[in-house]
């Protein structure tokens, strides 16, 4: 069972999810500070190159799983062009002014 993006709790990580499957790379950027970071893997990786290449390039498209720590954490069946589908885990850090600040995701 998937949770449909309009499920998420967190509005921040919803509309983030939502972006991501529409591949509108405009509205996934605006959601992020100026000074978003991100890891794959355990490893920090360059924010804009990574969702060139793994998303908006790749036609990337999070199914949600299942969420938990207040939808700053999920658990998505991600697929794009490149690897095909994978399980993977997601946790969000949103600030209090409503944009992600840090995002990390690895194989769940």
């Amino acid at each position: 069972m998937t949770l449909a993006p309009a499920q998420l709790t967190d509005p921040v990580v919803r509309a983030f999810v939502t972006a991501v499957n529409a591949g509108d790379k405009g509205a996934a950027l605006a959601l992020l500070t100026p000074d978003t970071t991100m890891s794959d893997d355990g490893s920090d990786r360059d924010l804009r190159q990574w969702t060139d290449k793994e998303i908006f390039g790749s036609s990337g498209h999070m199914d949600v799983e299942s969420e938990s720590a207040g939808g700053h954490a999920l658990v998505v069946n991600y697929s794009n062009s490149t690897w095909g589908a994978m399980r993977t885990a997601w946790r969000f850090v949103v600030t209090d002014d409503g944009r992600i600040s840090r995002f990390e995701t690895g194989q769940a």
